[in-house]
């Protein structure tokens, strides 16, 4: 029985150094993985950050292109005021 117990502890022994390194490896894994899930995390928020930073500019370039729509309104109607107008002067330099 003594030479079994030895061999048992040998192979005991034997599967310690074996797992050691492998053992090892698994560490710098679960290291790596955490890194690159805190990497992945600060991704996501940036990629939040610039959908909503791009929303904002979409909305506010519709809003943009509305006030443009409604300037280019005013300036018709200036054009149409002042056409109108120089018509009047017109018709009072004919009359003097």
């Amino acid at each position: 029985m003594s030479n079994n117990n030895e061999l048992i502890e040998m192979l005991k022994q034997v599967l310690k150094e074996e797992l050691k390194p492998i053992r090892e490896d698994i560490q710098g894994l679960k290291g790596q993985v955490s890194e690159n899930t805190s990497i992945l995390k600060a991704l996501e928020h940036k990629t939040d950050v610039i959908k909503a930073e791009q929303e904002k500019m979409s909305n506010d370039m519709a809003h943009m292109q509305g006030d443009l729509k409604a300037l280019s309104k005013d300036v018709n109607n200036l054009e149409i005021i002042t056409s109108s107008n120089w018509n009047d002067i017109a018709k009072l330099k004919a009359v003097k």
